[in-house]
């Protein structure tokens, strides 16, 4: 029988293969390690000694839906759940992985490679006090069927071996089920809430717009059939721009993890609506102000969907004033950044609806432009509160500043052409 390796962070000493096999006497079908949340971290504090982790649990994935019960490919979902340690025992965060093994019922006394699975998951800084955390892994493309595991986790990051005090371990059955699903399945993540409120935002916002565009003089139809356009294209965009700004999370258009950026949908969006003002002959300024706090409305429900379906999270927290969320993968006390952002937009398309209702017409486009102006403000401000890395050195501080110089120029224009007016 092959000897097991099993693979750790780059900063760590690997294990003695021997004392692996003494401990999983099966040989792995999947060795791997995913870390998150900082693998190379190595700093460690305990008080007395040892960090104490307690109230640890393990969980499989359900598919309840019997049509996809025998649906190829098949993967199984593991979720160990546990309480982070005391202040009073580490005032640091620390390190803690977790080794999952499986074997598959039914395999016999001398089961094959496919019949069992190894993999180990690095969470790099769990925040003492921070209450309960869950750390999902997926092992893809095993055979279907019911499955016994196991998680063992070590907080020590130099040697995943050898622990260096008690540490609790869980076992559970779990059965396999359709790998897309799996995906997008985790403790605190709601899989239909993004596109169902993103529909609704969508809706809200082609009738926000609409009231507003009559209120301006524009026909109603030939608006909203554009605008429908403008939106349906938008979605291209938006997973056009997430496939070209993370190449290496992309799995296929049609794939259920297939992420979007409000960034492309805008830029789309609003070009369809350029394009097409002028082609069926629709004052542009107009209708983009008319557009202003319908966009603004459609983004603010939309992020509730981020929030529910585990996406664009905030970064982990011990504060009383984080939520618990999760990013699919770890769920755990979050800073709510898609809340933030979510209210950020809704009060700019109240101040945008506002406007318009006082005025009575359109403002030469400044509204619009203002308007999304305020709101790249808002997401500059809330990118550092965002779990994700910074990709640029300055970046977000030029558009920062250039959004606020712009946001500026539109309300004093605003102001002194109201004025003039």
């Amino acid at each position: 029988m092959a000897t097991p390796v099993v693979s750790t962070p780059a900063a760590s000493t690997p294990p003695s293969p021997q004392r692996r096999t003494q401990q999983s006497a099966p040989v792995p079908a999947q060795r791997s390690v995913d870390t998150i949340d900082g693998a190379n971290s190595t700093t460690t504090a305990r008080s007395s000694g040892a960090i104490r982790l307690t109230a640890s649990s393990l969980s499989a994935t359900r598919v309840t839906c019997s049509a996809l019960s025998d649906a190829e490919p098949q993967a199984l979902g593991i979720t160990y759940t546990f309480t982070a340690a005391d202040p009073a025992s580490t005032d640091a965060p620390y390190p803690l992985s977790v080794t999952f093994t499986g074997r598959r019922r039914g395999a016999g006394r001398e089961p094959g490679t496919a019949d069992t699975f190894e993999a180990t998951e690095t969470i790099g800084d769990v925040l003492p006090g921070s209450g309960r955390v869950s750390l999902t892994t997926r092992i893809e493309n095993i055979p279907a069927g019911d499955w016994e595991i196991t998680a063992r986790p070590q907080t020590s990051a130099a040697d995943t071996t050898t622990p260096t005090h008690p540490s609790p371990a869980a076992a559970t059955v779990g059965q396999t089920g359709f790998l897309p699903v799996v995906r997008v399945r985790a403790p605190g993540v709601r899989p239909g809430a993004w596109p169902a409120l993103v529909a609704t935002g969508a809706a809200v916002a082609l009738t926000v717009q609409n009231l507003f565009a009559v209120r301006l003089g524009l026909p109603a139809l030939p608006v909203l059939a554009l605008s429908l356009i403008a939106c349906l294209l938008g979605l291209v965009g938006a997973r056009v721009y997430y496939m070209i700004e993370h190449p290496a999370r992309a799995r296929g258009w049609m794939s259920m993890t297939s992420g979007m950026c409000i960034q492309g949908f805008v830029l789309t969006a609003v070009a369809v609506l350029l394009v097409g003002s002028v082609l069926v002959a629709l004052p542009v300024t107009t209708l983009l102000d008319a557009t202003t706090p319908a966009l603004l409305f459609g983004m603010g429900i939309g992020r509730l969907g981020c929030f529910f379906g585990g996406c664009c999270a905030g970064r982990p927290t011990a504060s009383r004033w984080g939520l618990w969320s999760s990013d699919r993968k770890l769920g755990r006390r979050r800073v709510p950044t898609q809340l933030y952002e979510s209210a950020a937009a809704l009060l700019l398309a109240t101040a945008a609806s506002l406007v318009l209702a006082a005025t009575h017409r359109s403002i030469g486009g400044v509204l619009f432009v203002g308007g999304l102006a305020a709101y790249i403000t808002a997401r500059q401000l809330l990118f550092p509160l965002r779990d994700l890395p910074r990709h640029t050195t300055h970046g977000r501080s030029v558009v920062l500043v250039v959004s606020v110089l712009v946001v500026i120029g539109a309300v004093l224009v605003g102001v002194l052409g109201g004025a003039g007016g």
